[in-house]
């Protein structure tokens, strides 16, 4: 194999490579964001425009080495480049999460890699970049800058127009109304009102309730908790500072918080069992439907734009995500699927401790 033809399999081969890689990260593009908050590279209001325009340069670069203008004087050095600032921040994630922990997301949610395995995938495509960088010959033809201005400026134009998003505008969190909450053990999948309280009609499980609640602690002292600004539900207030609650954060195509929804609906059988309500991500809302479907009952709910929602859930977590709170009081949080995460048995052994 001559020199020529080594050079334009390693030319096809980062091509796809860097594609790849950038069109993983666009879907879904709120994960980068999320990922570009966690490392304190931007802010919620910030990362919308830099995971739009660094994507687009990933993307520019992977195209831009097909073609022949300032390719050894620029376009290789700048891949090069890249490739090293990736490895820097990789070591880093390595010696403070350790090598194996996580998804470094340099392909997005489609190939989850550990730190470590991108290093390895990083150093081995330096590698290649070097012998290219070797084995190219800047051609003697006229180059002409204005090709890699087309390519870089169609790249990042593609990703803001094909991800569109509102800028961020200071918004003041409105007063908490007290008002009676919506019982979610009241709310059913036939119900065709926008989830208001049922009619508790029956004199028998009415007066069984007030016995119930009767022979509950009183609880701590009433606080403002964090959810309690967004907490509402069919344009109706939910005072989730009112009791006890679980205060669940979900996105409507996760199936590990459908899983969580069915077993705290499995759950919500038991006398005294807290009141559900949930934040939905602004991510697959058109699930919504089937999300309760599957989870068994319909509880009150709230949608939440991207940013706002891992806002109020803390940009380090991951869904799903189940709070349980008692007066505003935060009780115990079941984060993620990992040792953190939300089980039955978990659940049932904090609440065991509130009576």
């Amino acid at each position: 194999m001559n020199k020529t033809r080594i050079a334009w399999a390693i030319r096809i081969l980062v091509f796809v490579l860097f594609v790849v890689s950038a069109v993983a990260k666009m879907f879904p593009i709120w994960a980068f964001e999320k990922q570009l908050v966690d490392l304190n590279v931007a802010s919620w209001c910030s990362a919308p425009y830099f995971s739009r325009l660094l994507i687009g340069v990933e993307l520019a670069l992977g195209i831009a080495i097909l073609q022949r203008h300032f390719l050894k004087r620029l376009v290789i050095p700048a891949i090069m480049a890249l490739l090293v600032v990736f490895c820097i921040h990789l070591t880093i994630e390595m010696v403070k999460h350790g090598a194996m922990n996580g998804n470094c997301g340099c392909f997005g949610q489609l190939i989850p890699m550990t730190p470590l395995e991108a290093f390895i995938k990083n150093i081995i495509t330096l590698g290649f970049m070097v012998w290219l960088y070797r084995l190219t010959t800047e051609s003697e033809k006229p180059h002409r800058f204005s090709w890699l201005l087309v390519i870089g400026g169609l790249s990042t134009l593609l990703m803001f127009m094909a991800f569109p998003f509102c800028p961020c505008a200071n918004e003041v969190a409105s007063d908490v109304v007290i008002e009676e909450p919506i019982d979610s053990a009241e709310v059913t999948l036939n119900d065709s009102s926008a989830l208001v309280a049922a009619d508790t009609a029956k004199t028998g499980a009415a007066t069984a309730k007030k016995d119930s609640v009767a022979s509950e602690k009183p609880g701590p002292r009433a606080v403002v908790s964090k959810f309690a600004a967004y907490a509402e539900s069919g344009g109706k207030k939910v005072n989730v500072d009112q009791g006890k609650y679980l205060v669940c954060m979900f996105a409507a195509g996760c199936d590990h918080c459908q899983d969580a929804a069915k077993s705290i609906t499995a759950m919500s059988k038991q006398a005294g069992f807290p009141k559900v309500f949930i934040f939905f991500m602004d991510e697959e809302t058109d699930k919504i439907p089937a999300f309760f479907t599957t989870a068994g009952k319909k509880y009150p709910y709230k949608v939440l734009d991207v940013p706002k929602f891992w806002t109020l859930f803390g940009n380090e977590g991951s869904t799903p995500g189940v709070f349980l709170q008692w007066n505003g009081n935060p009780i115990t949080s079941f984060i993620g699927t990992d040792d953190k995460g939300f089980t039955a048995a978990k659940l049932k052994s904090e609440l065991e401790k509130m009576k």
